[in-house]
């Protein structure tokens, strides 16, 4: 078994060691700690979180684009 877990907030592997299982309606599911003390911020706050995730994920999925262009070449 890996020693990182998905977080389904920010799409990201953690490891274990930052994670939390939560029942959400739809079952268990792990959430690092980093996004969940961000809820419980002030909206402005919770807003800039997401957006700095969102250009995370957007920048590694460039990223892979890029590498999976190339490797045809």
């Amino acid at each position: 078994m890996t020693d990182t877990a998905y977080c389904y907030h920010c799409g990201t592997h953690h490891p274990k060691a930052e994670m939390r299982q939560i029942t959400t309606k739809g079952g268990k599911r792990w959430r690092c700690i980093k996004s969940i003390e961000a809820t419980k911020r002030g909206t402005a706050e919770r807003d800039a979180f997401g957006q700095r995730v969102s250009a995370i994920n957007k920048a590694e999925a460039q990223s892979k684009a890029r590498l999976i262009l190339n490797a045809d070449r």
